[in-house]
């Protein structure tokens, strides 16, 4: 995806929900590697366009990259957090108050703080020490789109080189954060050791698209599938199943199967919904065209009847 989704998907920044979802659409259609097989330049742009509108849908992700807090990924763009100071500057802090602390230097500084901790503390427990919880550690990880829907495990690779095991969540949202008990840093003389908080990005899929607990899906059938109906099989997140399409079928037209959608733990099971898309033969056929010319001789139709100004 482009660092920028509003120019992925060829909209302004001030582009309402709707005309976002139309610019992705019209892109999803020309560009769907259904109809544009081994044309990696159209699978490549079909998912820039599917990342950057599930990017932009989701309202306070929205908000927040066009604030310039999160980039494109949906990381953070802060800087890092300086705790200590931040701590020692809150009005909350008891140490900004007082006479008797005085002497031990900037409030700001950390071994001020624990020298605080020990003269407060010394004269009731001898010589008891200071101790403090560790830092967490924050981490981003992309994982495939199937892995989010249907949990899994997966490892990162730390940056001293040490390995993290991290276990998906089924049902696990684009942007969710896993705490990861014990695994951030060293607690300071004997504190407990911080979190580890892993940031999740779901890789787009070329086919599947996520709607909450809902699964999207285009499906091409053939002309005779729309005009006659008929049975064809259609994939889920759990495998292939059959769907009966019903007679007079047109694009556009979305079909739902109950409970085939992303089933999180302890909560209802999301629908697949089917957006079917009538696909012509891609060679001419004289027969047909012959026999269209002679049906449209006396069943001719104005589908776009009302439009006219």
């Amino acid at each position: 995806m482009s660092k920028d989704p509003y120019t992925t998907l060829g909209v302004k920044k001030t582009a309402t929900d709707a005309e976002i979802k139309k610019a992705y659409r019209k892109i999803a259609r020309n560009s769907h590697p259904d109809l544009n097989p081994d044309d990696a330049t159209a699978e490549a742009k079909f998912k820039a366009a599917s990342a950057a509108y599930d990017f932009l849908k989701k309202p306070e992700q929205r908000a927040r990259f066009d604030r310039g807090e999160i980039d494109a990924t949906g990381a953070e763009k802060q800087p890092e957090r300086k705790f200590y100071r931040e701590y020692a500057q809150n009005p909350d802090n008891p140490y900004q108050s007082g006479q008797q602390y005085q002497g031990f230097g900037d409030a700001s500084d950390i071994f001020a703080e624990i020298l605080r901790q020990r003269a407060q503390t010394g004269s009731q427990s001898g010589s008891r020490g200071f101790n403090m919880r560790g830092q967490d550690k924050r981490f981003s990880l992309e994982i495939p789109f199937m892995d989010a829907v249907l949990g899994g495990k997966t490892r990162i690779t730390l940056p001293d080189g040490g390995m993290l095991d991290v276990k998906i969540p089924q049902g696990t949202a684009d942007g969710q954060t896993i705490r990861l008990r014990g695994k951030g840093g060293p607690g300071f003389e004997g504190g407990p050791t911080g979190d580890a908080l892993v940031t999740l990005s779901v890789r787009p899929h070329p086919m599947f698209h996520r709607d909450g607990n809902d699964i999207l899906i285009t499906l091409p059938i053939t002309l005779d599938e729309a005009v006659l109906g008929g049975k064809v099989e259609v994939p889920t997140i759990d495998g292939t199943v059959k769907l009966t399409i019903p007679k007079a079928a047109n694009s556009g037209q979305t079909l739902r199967m109950r409970g085939r959608g992303v089933k999180p733990a302890g909560k209802p099971a999301g629908d697949q919904r089917i957006e079917l898309q009538i696909i012509t033969p891609a060679q001419g056929n004289e027969e047909l065209e012959k026999f269209m010319g002679n049906w449209r001789k006396t069943n001719a139709y104005d589908p776009r009847k009302g439009m006219k100004i």
